[in-house]
């Protein structure tokens, strides 16, 4: 009976301490980070409700950085490609990058990193002469590459991370 006694006199010991522990070291965490400024960097996967079934995030906020999930030029009202070629998706694609940053909280103009997948390599000069015309003052670092093919059939895709305003 006395060696039980001491189990669970032992137990709640144990217990006690540990929550004292664990509260001390998560004040100490806090003290670490009020004085130095330094915080666990914060995540968030941002999707609209229109989006919510999809297998992605339409963009992921860390930090005061935006990374933007690819973009395809779907006109967003009847979900078809637009019509017209590379260019003609190169300029859905981009306008919907541009409402994407705007309700997340940047811009065009705060891009800093573009990913441009083409089914074509061949049709670069089309769509570059779109994509120039959207980033001609601030014109952010730039990968092109041709792919073997798009999600339903696009002709171009384009990723981008921002930098919240």
């Amino acid at each position: 009976m006395k060696s039980s006694r001491l189990v669970v006199i032992a137990i709640l010991v144990l217990a006690g301490f540990f929550l004292f522990s664990t509260a001390w070291l998560k004040s100490a965490v806090k003290s670490f980070e009020q004085k130095t400024g330094r915080q666990k960097t914060q995540v968030e996967y941002l999707t609209s409700p229109e989006r919510a079934t999809a297998p992605f995030s339409e963009a992921v906020r860390v930090g005061n950085l935006l990374f933007l999930s690819g973009q395809l030029g779907r006109d967003p009202a009847t979900g078809k490609l637009a019509e017209g070629g590379i260019e003609a998706e190169t300029r859905q694609c981009l306008e919907n990058i541009k409402k994407t940053l705007e309700k997340h909280g940047s811009s065009l103009d705060r891009v800093v990193k573009a990913t441009v997948m083409l089914a074509d390599i061949g049709e670069w000069a089309k769509m570059n002469s779109v994509y120039t015309a959207y980033f001609a003052t601030n014109k952010p670092a730039r990968s092109a590459f041709g792919v073997s093919g798009l999600a339903g059939g696009a002709r171009v895709e384009i990723e981008v991370v921002a930098v919240l305003d």
